[in-house]
Order: C-alpha cells, then sequence, then structure tokens
C-alpha cells in the first residue's frame, strides 16, 4: 500500500507519494544513489527520537539498524516515564526537572502511549514518612504545570486499602505520588512511523560496517551490509549520528581506531509475575536497596513487573543474560514487600538490559554514573550520541540534531517536536487505560478490518496471551516486523509476558508470518529453532 506523505511541520517541502513502510521498499530508497542530509546509525530510542526529530525540520533523513528497532534495551526498560525520584538524592535536579518536563510532553503527544500511574513508597520505619513526604513534595513542585497528581500521606489502613497484597507487618502508612507508565517498544515502534510519516527512510537489519571518507578525511556516508542479503552498499551523507547505546563505542572505533570508550554498561535485570502478587492498579517503589538501587513493583498488562538491578558489565551483549545472583536479589527483596512471597517458578519471564552509562572512569559504581546524556565529535565529524534515558529521548534528539545541521552545514531548522504527536495519536478516555489494543492508537480501527480480510485471526495466538493473528500480520505487513523475535518480543510483548507461552505460541505465530512475507516451511523451521534458543533465555529455571 502507498501512502501520502502528509507534510511535516518542519518541512516547507509539498506533499508527494511516497515509498510504504516495508523493509523492502525503505531497503530500496536506501541503495538509491542519492545524499542524504543525515544518516542516523541505531534504531534504539536514541536513534528514533534523531530521525522524527530531524524529518520533522525537513531533513532528508535515513536510519540504519543492525538488528530490529528497540532490539536492545529500548525495548527492555522498567516502563516507567518518569523524572527520577532517585536522582533527587544525588542532588541532579537540572535531569529531574528536565526530565519531568519531557515526561509531561510525552504524555501529550502519545496518549494513547503513556498513562498515569499512582505509586506508594510504604513506610516501615518513624522517620520514612517526613523523609520521603518532603522528596516528593519537591518533586510535586519540579514538575510544575506538567505535574500529574500531588503527592499525599495516606495511613496504615489506606495504604492496604490501595494495596491489599502489600506485607502489613510493621507497616506505618506510605506515600503516593504519580509518574508516568509506557510500552517502550510500542514507542519504538511508533517512533519509526511518525519519522516515517515525515518523510524519512528507515531500515531493519542493516548493518554499518564502516565509513565513507571525503579527500579531506571528512565522513561523507557508510558501508552498509544487508544482513538479510549479505550485500554491501555505499550510502552518502552530509553528516552521521552514530546513535547506538551501548555499542557507542564499537561504532566509534570503526570511525577511529583509537577512540577511548566512553560509555561503561550497566546490565538491570527485570522479573515478570502474575498480578496475584500485587492486585491493584498502583505500583510499589521502594526507595533504598541494598546496592543503591530504587526497586519498583509495577502492574503492566496484568501482571507484575519488579526491578531493578545495578550491575556493571565489561562487553555488551546484543542479547544480555541475567545473573543468579539478579534474579535472587529481586526476589528476595520482593518477599520483603508482597504479602504472598514469590520463588523463581512463579517467574513468567526475566529480562536484562544494557544501561550506556557515560563512563566516569575505572573503580565508579555505575548506580553513580550519570545519566545526562552526552555528545561528542570525532575528528572525522562522526557525530556520537550517549547516556540519557527514555523519558528524555526527545529532548536527546533536540540537542543532537541541532549540533548536526551545524556540523553537515545544513539549513538552520527550528525544532518543532515539543508539540508533535506521534504516529497513532489519539486522545485519551478519562481513566487514561493503556492495553493491549489502546497502544496501536489510531490504527485499531486498521487492525481490526484484518478481521474482514480473514476471520480467522479473530483467534487467540496463545490461551495466556492476549494477541490474536490480526496483531501478527499487521506487525508484519505495516510494522516491519521480520522475525519471530520482532513479533513476539516487541511488535507484541508475548515474550516478556509469558515466555513459556511465547515459546508454545512460536509455530502457529511462525506460519502467519511466513504466509504474509512470502517464506517457506524451512524459514518456518529456522525461525522456530532460533526463538526458541533465544526464548529459552527468558525463563527464570533456565538459571537454576
Amino acid at each position: 500500500m502507498e501512502h501520502t506523505m502528509e507534510q511535516g511541520q518542519g518541512s516547507t517541502e509539498p506533499a508527494v507519494e511516497r515509498a510504504p513502510f516495508t523493509r523492502e521498499a525503505q531497503l530500496s530508497r536506501a541503495r538509491a544513489d542519492e545524499q542524504w542530509d543525515l544518516i542516523i546509525i541505531g534504531g534504539g530510542a536514541t536513534g528514533l527520537g534523531a530521525a522524527v526529530d530531524a524529518a520533522s525540520r525537513g531533513y532528508k533523513t535515513l536510519l540504519l539498524e543492525r538488528d530490529d528497532y528497540a532490539k536492545g534495551t529500548s525495548s527492555r526498560s522498567t516502563k516507567l516515564v518518569h523524572g527520577g525520584v532517585r536522582y533527587l538524592k544525588q542532588g541532579n535536579i537540572s535531569l529531574v526537572n528536565e526530565a519531568l518536563r519531557e515526561r509531561g510532553r510525552l504524555r501529550d503527544n502519545a496518549p494513547h502511549l503513556v498513562r498515569h500511574l499512582s505509586f506508594i513508597v510504604p513506610n516501615y520505619d518513624w522517620w520514612e514518612g517526613p523523609f520521603y513526604g518532603v522528596g516528593l513534595k519537591l518533586y510535586d513542585l519540579l514538575a510544575g504545570k506538567m505535574g500529574l497528581k500531588p503527592s499525599r500521606h495516606l495511613s496504615k489502613d489506606k495504604t492496604l486499602s490501595k494495596l491489599p497484597n502489600l506485607n502489613p507487618e510493621d507497616l506505618r502508612g506510605g506515600v503516593m505520588y504519580y509518574d508516568g507508565q509506557f510500552d517502550d517498544a510500542r514507542l519504538s515502534i511508533h517512533l519509526a512511523l511518525t519519522a516515517y510519516d515525515h518523510g524519512a527512510a528507515l531500515v531493519n537489519y542493516c548493518e554499518v560496517v564502516g565509513f565513507v571518507r571525503g579527500e579531506d578525511g571528512i565522513t561523507r556516508g557508510v558501508e552498509a551490509l544487508d544482513r538479510e542479503s549479505g550485500e554491501r552498499f555505499a550510502v552518502r551523507g552530509r553528516v552521521v549520528i552514530n546513535a547506538t547505546g551501548v555499542f557507542v563505542d564499537h561504532v566509534r572505533q570503526l570511525d577511529e581506531e583509537e577512540a577511548e570508550p566512553m560509555v561503561a554498561p550497566s546490565q538491570g535485570v527485570h522479573v515478570v509475575l502474575p498480578g496475584r502478587f500485587l492486585n491493584s492498579d498502583t505500583a510499589i517503589m521502594v526507595p533504598q536497596t541494598a546496592d543503591g538501587r530504587v526497586l519498583f513493583a509495577i502492574p503492566w498488562y496484568d501482571k507484575l513487573v519488579v526491578g531493578t538491578t545495578d550491575t556493571a558489565v565489561d562487553q555488551p551483549s546484543a542479547e544480555p543474560r541475567p545473573l543468579r545472583e539478579e534474579l535472587e536479589f529481586i526476589l528476595t527483596h520482593a518477599q520483603e514487600y508482597l504479602e504472598e512471597a514469590p520463588t523463581e517458578a512463579d517467574v513468567l519471564s526475566c529480562f536484562a538490559g544494557l544501561r550506556p552509562l557515560v563512563s566516569a572512569g575505572k573503580g565508579k559504581r555505575t548506580a553513580a554514573l550519570s545519566r545526562d546524556h552526552t555528545i561528542h565529535i570525532s575528528r572525522s565529524g562522526l557525530i556520537t550520541i550517549t547516556g540519557g534515558k527514555w523519558t528524555t529521548y526527545r529532548k536527546m534528539a533536540e540537542d543532537v540534531i541541532d549540533e548536526a545541521a551545524g556540523v553537515g552545514g545544513l539549513e538552520e531548522r527550528t525544532c518543532v517536536t515539543p508539540t508533535l504527536k506521534l504516529h497513532g495519536w489519539r486522545e485519551a478516555d478519562n481513566d487514561n487505560i493503556i492495553d493491549f489494543r489502546s497502544v496501536y492508537g489510531a490504527d485499531l480501527e486498521r487492525v481490526d478490518a484484518l478481521l474482514d480480510e480473514r476471520p480467522e485471526l479473530a483467534e487467540l495466538i496463545h490461551p495466556r496471551l492476549p494477541y490474536r493473528g490480526a496483531e501478527i500480520v499487521w506487525a508484519a505487513r505495516e510494522e516491519m516486523a521480520r522475525t519471530l523475535d520482532d513479533a513476539l518480543a516487541r511488535r507484541t510483548r508475548s515474550l516478556l509476558l509469558d515466555a513459556r507461552a511465547a515459546l508454545e505460541a512460536a509455530p502457529k505465530v511462525a506460519q502467519l508470518m511466513a504466509q504474509e512475507l512470502g517464506h517457506d516451511e524451512a524459514w518456518v523451521q529456522a525461525q522456530i529453532t532460533t526463538f526458541t534458543e533465544l526464548a529459552e533465555g527468558y525463563l527464570c529455571t533456565t538459571y537454576s
């Protein structure tokens, strides 16, 4: 299906017919012998945000992603759009202030993907109520007009009425405050579609393996590898942005072999439990754990997500795995606060993500490293952006595109993303409920329309998962899902919600994708084998 490009708010170009959002069409655009204003390497939160910012200003923008959109850190977060309560303790007021402002903007620009969530800090010691109460009032104050609802003290009875499964022993009361919750992988694909809506080209499974230099040694493009066909090709661009998260140093060393590392990767692990362990729409926030982290127990899609950890990692990997001690740490803390103590047998899924923290030298604990973002420009003109957090992705994008315009000699154009509605924007209902269907936003009617075409797509892919065949076909047809992992981990959240159910659903989903993408039975079997190996790493029993 061809789409007509709506004129971007930052663009002066007329609306034109453009290629559909399929990998084949977008790869064809990337391979065409033409020069881009900006080439962005990396399809996580930072790269996708940069693509949205650049394309909405009217710059000719290409994004290349080695794997799938949000394959790494950007789909493995705590699912919170927040200012960062613990950064108040560190005294990083500017980061909290910026994040709270961005939280409000994201809520306004993507209400189909972001909702308000109430949190309670349970108080078990006499000093905790006043101490955390004062801190959260400051949090309210910093949010200003972008605030959600004011924090307040709760009695023991009121706390237990909100959190009926909280451990009541020695409980004195609680402090309630509000933050934002979202679906990180769904936001990622909607950012990709927003960039596309404004004229950008985006290609997944296309790896940058080198750079094109001018006679002056300045970066003038990239050498790309199509990981599906094995073909290599060159792409010309006026400026190149490295937004590859924990892998930025690898890309920097393709540019300058002697480049010193910028990133100290930190692993964060989460476990997913049945919703009965919390039985509430209110989350728990534990402000201080043994390793200095904040611990969250958060209702998410009828399940309970508990995390996270902060473990230094020597080398980043595309598919990080939880450590045995991390899983034990999370379950031990959960057992302290939940009336029914969860065990490994209760864990539906466990997942790990790597934070691209800006390094502060050897010996520095990752929990203390900055969550601010950093922009670096090499001698060849390669721009690297790293650090930051999901909540501030838009501001990171604005900053790096401002910088890139100067480096590339592009016409100066105003950033429009503070008020730019994201793809699928739909006004939220009064309760701002985010569920399996609402995350499609304005696309939901088109997803449901697939049932007219093929009524059998109404069947669930698995009895313990809420997704139908329609969501799988939609992912392959309209959201560039290429593999079982794409469909079951990110276009739907099946792998994170129930890893064993996702494994059991894999054969059915592979058949649906093969039919849509034109693959044979050999592809189906290869996908099942690959996904089985990957998904077994999400089973807590794997680490026994």
